[in-house]
């Protein structure tokens, strides 16, 4: 949901006449405490799986182009790690890569045909890296492919961000949000979190709200 319609959820159903800016600065303000949450769960997590995919997409921040790196697993859709950075290039994705490495080890990695990852995933991962040519390949890219489809219908609400610092808090909040407290259809109704192998009841879980 957009800022300007949490604001106006919160004065229709609650009478709580808060500005949009004001939740702006909520999420800026409180992403790292997500993110302990997060450095404290992943550890109960099992996440050594068949494939993990990485893919990149586009932002802007202030009007100017910047990359946003994913990597996610294919059997729980979890997202391992994000990065975000002005620069398409490799050693981008040693960064993504390195990022996750301590999380476990698939048994491959699966991208789009880009080189940049190459290199990254022989040197820090050693195991067989899968490039996607085509629709006709055995192996798809469309896990991740289908996170970025649902990544950009959010970030549309947000018409760009407005510096590097709100930009990482909130992909950073999504992020969270995605693994840890939404139900996935597809996955059973279960969070990203849950298929890994994470136990918290509904109450637990809702908690985290």
């Amino acid at each position: 949901n957009s800022y300007r319609n949490i604001s106006l959820i919160l004065k229709t159903a609650f009478n709580i006449k808060v500005s949009h800016t004001t939740i702006s600065n909520w999420c800026v303000k409180f992403a790292p405490m997500f993110d302990d949450m997060r450095i404290q769960l992943v550890p109960l997590l099992d996440l050594n799986s068949d494939e993990w995919h990485a893919d990149e997409t586009v932002v802007k921040i202030l009007g100017q182009k910047y990359y946003i790196w994913f990597i996610i697993d294919s059997e729980t859709r979890f997202i391992l790690g994000f990065h975000l950075s002005p620069h398409r290039d490799s050693p981008q994705a040693f960064t993504l890569f390195n990022s996750v490495k301590s999380y476990g080890t698939p048994n491959s990695i699966v991208s789009h045909r880009y080189s940049a990852y190459i290199v990254p995933a022989k040197a820090i991962f050693g195991v067989k890296h899968i490039r996607v040519e085509s629709f006709n390949d055995d192996i798809s890219n469309n896990v991740i492919e289908a996170f970025n489809k649902q990544f950009k219908y959010w970030y549309k609400t947000r018409y760009g961000f407005n510096s590097f610092e709100s930009a990482n808090s909130m992909i950073m909040m999504f992020v969270f949000f995605y693994n840890f407290i939404r139900p996935h259809s597809s996955l059973s109704d279960l969070t990203p979190a849950q298929v890994a192998g994470l136990k918290y009841s509904e109450r637990q879980q809702n908690s985290l709200l």
